[in-house]
């Protein structure tokens, strides 16, 4: 639940100051979770190795500037809304509803396992505040809902990573990181396997 914050001294036309200091508490969380993120992959960034090292670190920094830039918008619809937006290092600690990231240096299959529980969880709060607004405040009903459209993009990305040929996902229905980095690791030794013992086949048979 979005934590409760003064109201307004004053808001944006046609909405109440107990409107926009409601709508300024859901985009208060949704700042949270931009700026946990952006460091979050900041740090799978940092953190990636193994053959596909090179790949994943590159794809991950575009991820995070856009994210950084997210945070940016959240931040300034608050402001417009006439509350303050608390971007400290102490708010995301003290507001956030979630653990902090557990994965330190890795495979990075395992991290992108852990990132694909990550994201589900950015998405499906993303979601929730943009119903939350979709009646009190069209305008940041429409930055959410903009926003989502890349949020969903990228963790189509992360996936994309975990997804066999036939279509099922290493991760699917895991809830908790350790579970998904350790099933994205199992995933990625299973996949090395198949090539090896393909390329081992093809050269006996040449």
């Amino acid at each position: 639940m979005a934590k409760r914050q003064p109201l307004p001294r004053y808001t944006v036309p046609s909405l109440t100051p107990e409107v926009g200091g409601k709508v300024a508490a859901i985009l208060q969380q949704r700042l949270n979770a931009m700026n946990d993120l952006h460091l979050t992959l900041k740090h799978v960034h940092w953190n990636v190795v193994g053959p596909h090292f090179i790949s994943v670190h590159e794809m991950i920094d575009p991820q995070v500037e856009v994210i950084r830039g997210y945070a940016d918008e959240i931040a300034e619809r608050i402001a417009t809304l006439g509350l303050s937006p608390k971007g400290t290092p102490g708010a995301i600690v003290e507001g956030r509803t979630w653990s902090d990231y557990s994965i330190d240096r890795a495979d990075t299959i395992a991290h992108l396992g852990a990132l694909d529980v990550v994201y589900q969880g950015v998405i499906e709060d993303h979601r929730k505040a943009a119903e939350d607004t979709e009646e009190s405040d069209t305008v940041t009903n429409d930055l959410l809902v903009g926003q989502l459209h890349q949020i969903e993009l990228f963790h189509w990305f992360i996936r994309a990573h975990l997804e066999s040929a036939s279509g099922s996902l290493a991760t699917a229905g895991l809830t908790t990181e350790s579970d998904a980095a350790v099933a994205g690791e199992e995933f990625s030794d299973e996949s090395a396997g198949v090539n090896g013992q393909d390329s081992t086949s093809a050269s006996s048979t040449s």
